[in-house]
């Protein structure tokens, strides 16, 4: 069947602040990602790589707990150790500032291979030092998921310490194009190194590849000078940010746009940019306008439209979402709907709308886990088995391992979707500017009192000149006069001596009142 997505132009938005930094991902100026890192680089995140120290083994697990100097201490399995875990072992072990480190890796044998049903006792014991890897960030109680087989992602090619094996994907059919790609980057590749070849690669040249292979081998290299300076618990290097990390694995011809609000990073996105995809590099801008970057492309009211636990989707339906520790329930609701006579077509438009944004959704709040999909019933086969592969095809951008099964006859769906880090969430509520969170607003009757207190306040202060902005309903209370009983704004007037204006806000609550100076100022 022929997929029913099209390609969508994106745009990556970068609002870069002095401590965290926000990544947006549109398509067609819809939010589908929001990524989230530290600016100070001390967050513990997918592919940072660490000096650990074994603390605990737990042989009815066959794992360990591993200290990275997190709070939560790390957990590894056997499984994770890798093939050549020892060669790992054999250099962390045998390095010092004082030996030539290129050398001491090259004449690391690999040896042979752990055995697959081995003992996690039989390898490691408390107090060894042991480089690690996350592959899944702390969530909830639980701390990271470690593995000791250490891996460097580029957009090409992914490098493979202590390996030998050059793997390629699977998406290249060509057999004359793995040849050449295969050739190319055996041949190119140190003693003690192996490769997995990218879908990305197909097509590209000799120079970009050897550029990308030497910038992760650099990177790799690097960190030895801190392995052989001191056998203690730190961080020896850190993925690529999260910008670059995504535009790693999705930058292609459909990006139109990369935004960013902040000159260092623009110019560090651009150096990268030129390295993976030179010809893209005239796509990042420097966003310099006064307005705030998120507001400017509309980020921010879309966040605040999709992250409540009551998500609308087209033309009345909407989405009830909610997230527990075990699994992530997802329930479809028609609403006031009722476009058609035909039932069972109408249920399946509502269907079909509520699977694209629950894909979206999954992106945007990075769902893991358990994902149980509670669709409106439908009598027909031919629409189950529809929805189904629609849902398999608007989950094909999602690059979290996924997978989908077809609908019970009760009309549920469930998604077993990568869980690498916590759910993202954001509270979209705000508090009430009346009553401050409390449930309680003053007494009615004396909110011209209220007024009349603030206003004595700053006339005191010496300021003559205020608008008050106010709901239409107060609005009108205050402004309303006769020639016997004038209105309470004529009577401040007179009273403080003071230019006055009442201005109307239709999205005021009923008392709520905002005094501003003559510059436009609020006044607390």
């Amino acid at each position: 069947m022929e997929s029913e997505i099209t390609e969508k132009a994106k745009e990556l938005i970068v609002d870069v602040s002095p401590s965290q930094v926000y990544i947006a991902l549109m398509e067609d100026h819809r939010l589908i990602e929001l990524n989230k890192e530290s600016s100070k680089g001390d967050a513990f995140t997918v592919g940072d790589v660490f000096m650990g120290k074994v603390k605990k083994i737990m042989p009815a697990l066959n794992a360990a707990f591993v200290d990275i100097g997190d709070e939560k201490e790390g957990f590894v399995h056997y499984m994770d150790l890798g093939l050549y875990y020892h060669a790992y072992d054999e250099f962390v072990r045998k390095s010092n500032p004082n030996s030539d480190l290129h050398q001491l890796y090259s004449k690391i044998k690999l040896g042979t291979p752990l055995e697959k049903e081995g003992r996690i006792e039989n390898v490691i014991k408390p107090g060894d030092m042991m480089v690690v890897q996350i592959v899944k960030e702390p969530i909830s109680t639980k701390g990271s998921r470690l593995t000791a087989e250490i891996s460097l992602a580029g957009r090409n090619i992914v490098l493979l310490p202590f390996a030998e094996k050059v793997s390629i994907s699977q998406k290249i059919s060509s057999k004359e194009e793995k040849k050449r790609l295969e050739t190319l980057v055996r041949s190119i590749l140190p003693g003690n190194y192996g490769a997995i070849i990218r879908t990305a690669a197909e097509g590209k040249n000799a120079a970009i590849l050897v550029a990308e292979l030497k910038s992760l081998i650099d990177k790799w290299e690097t960190s030895w000078k801190k392995i052989a300076a001191k056998k203690a618990i730190q961080p020896l290097f850190t993925e690529y940010s999260k910008t670059t990390t995504i535009l790693r694995d999705l930058l292609n011809e459909s990006f139109s746009a990369i935004y960013v609000n902040d000159g260092k990073v623009c110019e560090e996105i651009k150096k990268y940019i030129t390295l993976i995809s030179p010809e893209q590099e005239k796509i990042v801008k420097h966003y310099t306008d006064h307005e705030p970057i998120f507001d400017h492309f509309e980020v921010n009211r879309q966040i605040k439209s999709a992250f409540g636990k009551v998500v609308s989707i087209k033309q009345g339906a909407y989405l009830v979402i909610e997230t527990t520790e075990a699994l992530n329930v997802i329930d479809v609701n028609s609403g006031i709907r009722a476009k058609t006579n035909d039932q069972e077509q109408n249920t399946y438009e509502v269907n079909r709308n509520a699977a694209e944004e629950i894909a979206r959704q999954l992106r945007l709040r990075d769902m893991g886990g358990i994902v149980i999909v509670d669709f409106i019933d439908m009598e027909s086969n031919d629409h189950r088995n529809s929805l189904y592969k629609y849902m398999v095809d608007l989950m094909e951008n999602d690059r979290a391992k996924h997978n989908v099964l077809p609908l019970t006859k009760f009309g549920l769906m469930q998604i077993t979707r990568q869980r690498i880090r916590p759910v993202t969430e954001i509270d979209t509520s705000e508090v009430c500017p009346v009553c401050h969170g409390t449930g309680k607003i003053a007494p009615s009757a004396i909110i011209d009192e209220e007024i009349d207190r603030k206003l004595s306040y700053y006339t005191g202060k010496g300021i003559r000149s205020f608008t008050i902005k106010v709901s239409p309903i107060l609005g009108a209370y205050l402004t309303r006069g006769t020639l016997l009983k004038p209105s309470f704004v004529s009577k401040w007037k007179a009273k403080y001596r003071c230019k006055l204006k009442i201005a109307e806000a239709s999205g005021f609550a009923v008392l709520q009142n905002e005094i501003y100076n003559h510059k436009g100022e609020k006044l607390d």
